[in-house]
């Protein structure tokens, strides 16, 4: 079930939509947030150097729309012929698959495993001291996480 808050932010438009998906981090028990934050920009730097964005146009295939037959209320009935729709252009960064799996590689090499922490229930979050994790917690099945306004998030464990 989507909470009301989702409900709210979904109305704001799908960039928003993010607050109500599942937190995926890297996670490294005991490291702080902050440096967890700085060792990923740098993963994300030598990915990016590694593997640029390398953008590359590209047109779908067009498409005929056959032609159609019109009939009259006399019976009399003529064709129309068909024609093409020409394909959409995208873009596609050739590279964003490898950049990605180069930012993986470079967060296990320095010990991070990335983690999906579920939203917590709303009885949760309202039970919840107001706050945001400065030193990554262990994880277990029973922890949740609660987005904060300001962009920081808290992780929970729910009593089992």
């Amino acid at each position: 079930m989507i909470s009301l808050r989702c409900l709210v932010v979904l109305g704001v438009g799908l960039l928003v939509w993010t607050a109500c998906a599942p937190l995926s981090i890297y996670h490294r028990e005991g490291v702080p947030v902050s440096r967890m934050q700085s060792d990923l920009l740098a993963c994300e730097i030598s990915a990016l150097a590694d593997a640029p964005v390398a953008n590359q146009i590209r047109r779908d295939p067009p498409r005929y729309i056959p032609g159609r037959r019109y009939c009259r209320a006399d019976g009399s009935c003529y064709r129309r012929g068909g024609y093409y729709v020409p394909g959409e252009i995208y873009t596609v960064d050739v590279n964003r698959n490898l950049r990605a799996r180069a930012e993986q590689q470079c967060m296990a090499n320095q010990g991070y495993v990335p983690a999906t922490i579920p939203n917590c229930p709303n009885g949760v979050s309202r039970a919840a001291p107001p706050g945001a994790t400065q030193v990554l917690p262990r994880l277990s099945a029973q922890s949740c996480a609660i987005r904060n306004d300001d962009g920081s998030w808290q992780i929970v464990t729910q009593a089992g």
